[in-house]
């Protein structure tokens, strides 16, 4: 059998707008224990959207939230697509629903929401999750290092990881299969010294002796 799972950098634009969103939801909960947060935030080139229902004694400088969290991602020049000081932030936020408002105030204290979830815990990796999963999530997190610490410092802060692991009949896993890792980058490397670093720094530290000969190594497949 084979396994895989993915993950995305602090700077991918999935990963900036959950955490805008969290950033709201920690800086009103530290205020009011008892708020109610329903926020989604939408971002692009040079716009980031934040809209939803807030229910709370506290107050977010949602902006200045906003441009903290964008900073803190990396992107900070325009160049890279979005610049904390220069991009719009647009809000639009009123008070929940008084129907959802209802289902968490009843007695049995419903969630007043639908929501539907799965998830478990296993011994594949010492964080007792899957180790596709959290071998992508290593290699992210590592991109996400080299980057900040300048070891690579033609790296942007948008990126992506997939790894594909190979488990033997008793469900043990074996090696990797495969593994993708695409980075935003500065126009100046070239592909292939683009492979050679991000190979060299960040793939073969993480995987290790997960790698082999047959291993397939995609960094950037569709160019830059």
């Amino acid at each position: 059998m084979i396994f895989t799972s993915e993950s995305v950098t602090i700077g991918h634009p999935d990963k900036l707008a959950d955490q805008i969103s969290d950033a709201i939801v920690d800086d009103l909960i530290r205020q009011d224990r008892n708020s109610r947060v329903a926020v989604e935030t939408l971002v692009t080139n040079g716009l980031a959207l934040v809209a939803g229902e807030i229910t709370t004694s506290g107050f977010a400088d949602i902006p200045k939230l906003v441009r903290e969290t964008i900073k803190n991602a990396g992107y900070d020049d325009a160049r890279f697509g979005f610049d904390y000081k220069a991009c719009a932030v647009l809000t639009s936020i009123h008070e929940q629903s008084p129907d959802i408002a209802r289902g968490v105030n009843a007695k049995k204290m419903g969630a007043g929401d639908q929501g539907l979830m799965f998830g478990y815990a296993c011994r594949e990796t010492p964080e007792l999750m899957p180790l596709p999963i959290m071998l992508a999530h290593k290699l992210t997190t590592k991109l996400a290092e080299v980057r900040q610490k300048k070891i690579l410092d033609f790296l942007r802060p948008d990126g992506k990881s997939q790894v594909s692991v190979e488990y033997d009949e008793a469900g043990k896993p074996k090696r990797v299969t495969t593994v993708v890792v695409s980075t935003q980058h500065d126009e100046r490397v070239t592909n292939g010294k683009l492979k050679k670093a991000v190979i060299e720094k960040v793939i073969r530290p993480v995987l290790k002796n997960y790698l082999d000969a047959k291993t397939e190594i995609l960094v950037n497949p569709t160019g830059r």
